[in-house]
């Protein structure tokens, strides 16, 4: 079942224009770098966090070359909480590209956006949606819902047969005027309507025309994503501190899970944490054990046993390089730390003054 695009998109600006969101950061001055900024941040991230985030990092770095210029440990510091920290650097990134090969303006064609880091066909249609009112469809989750309930596009949107229908709908339904209002309102009914769990089918602008609820499909469309079981791993935090209360922290490898991010020496048991000590610092005196705490990624589930032990006499060694860094608490150097990391590294500071 089809319905005319005039009619979806009619329906869609005239219900943003009564109940949409019209006073987002990144709504005023929509230039592509504010723009692209905010796309990334919004990718797997909830308005409300984001709004946070946007406000203090557009401060810091108000343009492309203030980004490039940056050092990725101040973007990351910025980036602290907001998780999947993958965005930052490949924004970081971008951001050199396009001083070296664009003269620190964002390109604008679909093409050269699409070949810098981070930036798919979504996030590259949003840009020039939004900022440059060009004429340009987008699938980002909320949009893939949205229309996947109207059209009744059923199974796993991520499929390879569904995504070519679902870009072929998004085209298809994406007006020729109002191109930006229409981006960002549908983008807002699938945030703040057509929700995952729990829609609102009642104020949906396309109640009398979604598929989806007519057939009683809308909690089983779209389907979940096909999931293998998640492994668990299991890793000791050894959370170091010396005679001054500063924490020992070690700069993971630039890629991976926290790539780039500062966070505590990871050791497989708590029994290396002796001989550990002894290569690395001279020895430790007491140690404490936490109570495990853990953290889900998306494909495996970790399982952190903090160990706390103090050094009195630490080792020069251990500052070999730029990978090591003994952090004040009180005075914490502005770098980036994972939320996990960070919540560790309060409670410790929590407990300064204490025996262990």
């Amino acid at each position: 079942m089809s319905h005319p695009s005039s009619s979806f998109s009619s329906r869609l600006l005239a219900w943003w224009d009564e109940h949409g969101r019209h006073d987002l950061p990144w709504q005023h001055d929509p230039n592509p770098y504010r723009v692209w900024v905010s796309e990334i941040m919004l990718q797997q991230t909830q308005v409300t966090t984001v709004e946070r985030y946007f406000e203090r990092f557009m401060r810091s770095f108000p343009a492309v070359m203030n980004l490039a210029a940056a050092s990725a440990d101040d973007v990351l510091h910025l980036w602290s909480g907001l998780g999947y920290y993958s965005r930052a650097r490949n924004m970081h990134k971008a951001a050199q590209q396009i001083v070296a090969d664009h003269q620190g303006e964002l390109p604008v064609t679909l093409e050269d956006l699409i070949a810098l880091p981070g930036i798919g066909r979504s996030t590259a249609g949003a840009i020039r949606s939004l900022a440059l009112q060009e004429r340009e469809p987008i699938l980002d989750g909320n949009v893939k819902r949205v229309l996947a309930r109207v059209y009744a596009v059923e199974g796993w949107s991520g499929s390879t047969p569904n995504l070519k229908r679902l870009w072929s709908l998004s085209e298809e339904v994406t007006p020729v005027e109002r191109v930006a209002n229409y981006t960002q309102a549908i983008m807002d009914l699938g945030a703040t309507v057509c929700t995952r769990g729990r829609p609102r089918c009642d104020d949906c602008p396309m109640f009398s025309i979604c598929e989806a609820r007519k057939r009683d499909l809308v909690t089983a469309i779209p389907a979940a994503k096909p999931r293998k079981p998640k492994r668990r791993k299991s890793v000791v935090m050894l959370m170091a501190t010396n005679a001054a209360g500063e924490v020992l922290l070690q700069k993971r490898p630039p890629s991976g899970i926290w790539g780039g991010l500062w966070s505590f020496p990871e050791l497989a048991a708590e029994g290396e944490v002796a001989e550990w000590c002894k290569q690395r610092l001279g020895g430790h005196t007491d140690k404490q054990v936490w109570q495990p705490v853990s953290h889900s990624f998306s494909h495996y589930d970790l399982d952190m046993t903090p160990v706390e032990v103090r050094i009195e006499n630490e080792s020069p060694m251990v500052m070999d390089g730029d990978r090591w860094l003994w952090y004040n608490t009180r005075s914490p150097a502005e770098v980036g730390l994972a939320a996990p990391v960070n919540r560790l590294l309060e409670k410790l500071d929590a407990r300064k003054g204490e025996h262990i």
